[in-house]
């Protein structure tokens, strides 16, 4: 007779070295996401301020670049082509980290955060389609509210000032790395033009030496940097989008460890990374994607226009229903069972902020109204708006739940031992019990020691006026 099989916690405590992989990873996305918050308000100044004089236009589609390659591009398709390749190379080292080392790995542990982010992807499509069928608007939008901004959703967090426990915050990134997932594959799949054959081949030669290279644990900058432009520079002339090629060499990288090694090269090089791709590459992405005109008319325009409405939809209303009702399901049908830490209030809250679609979600508006420059921006400005109202209810959700996600922060990083480990994560070691004692001992002897002062002092006449300890 098998044993009963036993239910699983979900948004529980991580284990001590995934928080601590989680706390570094969101504390170089919190800045980058300031960082892009600061750059969607000036593009949106400087496109919109009549003292500039559409210099925002003309330095967006100023062309630079060797024609004779097929690189004669604007700085606007550079940032969106070139430096969002960095973006997605990252993508590719978290995803990879995940498979082999993190949630992903385990299925029963994957299961929760794939089947909400894909709930959470298939739901703002379907709201889009549902609102452009019924509107007769164009269907090519229905990629567009499908991603989620994990950099802009921790940007949120940091200014509204919630301590969200390790284990939202983890939920959080692994939603985004599988949306992130999906979302290359749809860029893939939907928005690959015709195709040079010769280019792609060029382009998967180049992974190969690539992915060759480091199983022959070859190190140095200089070889792979220039590799990796030779196959960006291909992907790009092949028709398939250029960030593919970021994604697959991201994917290539070792994220396991070896003896003697404290740290995996995915990891290294994703530390020298991230940054770069965090507070330069995305932001400048955002420069010059989110410079919108804005006016109440234009404003006014994404409510009645069925492209523009379907996008505030999706973000708003499809990822709330999309991931908040996977989980549910998820955990209905399932063993699995809420941490008894948190509520589904908590999990309706997260799902608000996913709807803060921003850089895949310009990019794919970019791709998919491609041609029409004026529908293009609308569908921007649908993006802009629906990631702040979402921004909005997030703040005001977390907020009702601020006080509560304070106590379980300050509970994970108590540390009374003082011996750089949580208090949670040794309460089951007996040495953490002996140590633990010791320190109420002396504390208990130093209180002693003051009780027996005060009351010499007092038996003296010389009260507490003398300078001894009251």
């Amino acid at each position: 007779m098998t044993a009963p099989r036993s239910n699983r916690k979900f948004l529980g405590r991580l284990s001590l070295p995934e928080r601590t992989f989680v706390v570094d990873a969101l504390r170089t996305e919190t800045v980058g996401g300031v960082l892009l918050l600061v750059a969607a308000v000036a593009a949106l100044i400087w496109a919109n301020v009549p003292a500039f004089g559409g210099s925002y236009e003309s330095v967006s589609h100023f062309h630079l670049g060797p024609a004779a390659l097929g690189l004669d591009l604007s700085v606007a398709h550079w940032a969106a082509d070139g430096l969002l390749a960095i973006f997605f190379f990252v993508a590719g080292i978290e995803l990879k980290r995940e498979l082999v080392a993190g949630d992903l790995k385990d299925p029963k542990a994957a299961a929760l955060p794939v089947v909400a982010a894909l709930c959470g992807m298939a739901a703002p499509a379907l709201v889009y389609t549902a609102v452009n069928a019924g509107g007769g608007g164009s269907l090519a939008g229905w990629a567009v509210p499908t991603a989620t901004d994990i950099a802009f959703a921790l940007a949120v967090l940091a200014v509204i000032g919630t301590s969200l426990p390790s284990a939202l915050r983890a939920f959080l990134l692994t939603l985004a790395v599988v949306d992130d997932l999906f979302a290359i594959l749809i860029i893939a799949v939907f928005f690959t033009g015709s195709l040079n054959f010769a280019a792609l081949g060029g382009a998967v030669a180049g992974l190969a030496l690539f992915w060759w290279l480091l199983r022959r644990d070859v190190r140095g900058w200089y070889v792979y940097v220039p590799l990796a432009v030779v196959v960006w520079a291909l992907m790009y002339n092949s028709g398939v989008h250029a960030t593919i090629a970021g994604v697959a060499m991201g994917l290539m990288l070792r994220c396991t460890t070896r003896d003697g090694e404290k740290r995996s090269p995915g990891e290294r090089i994703e530390h020298l990374v991230r940054p770069v791709s965090a507070g330069f590459a995305v932001p400048l992405f955002a420069l010059f994607s989110a410079g919108v005109s804005v006016s109440g008319g234009a404003l006014g325009d994404v409510f009645r226009q069925p492209e523009t409405l379907g996008v505030v939809l999706g973000l708003v209303v499809g990822k709330i229903v999309g991931i908040f009702g996977g989980t549910w399901l998820t955990a209905r049908f399932t063993r699995a069972s809420l941490s008894d830490d948190l509520a589904w209030a908590d999990v309706f809250a997260l799902a608000s902020l996913a709807g803060i679609g921003f850089t895949v979600s310009l990019l794919i508006g970019e791709l998919a109204f491609d041609g029409d420059a004026a529908l293009t921006d609308e569908v921007k400005a649908a993006v802009l708006l629906g990631s702040l109202i979402s921004a909005c209810l997030a703040t005001v959700l977390l907020k009702l739940r601020n006080a509560r996600y304070r106590g379980l922060a300050e509970e994970e990083e108590r540390d009374e031992d003082a011996d750089g480990i949580p208090d949670v994560y040794e309460r089951d070691d007996p040495a953490y019990h002996l140590r633990m004692a010791a320190i109420h001992d002396r504390k208990a002897a130093e209180h002693r020691r003051i009780a027996r002062d005060m009351a010499a002092d007092v038996a003296g006449g010389t009260g507490a006026g003398d300078g001894r300890p009251a």
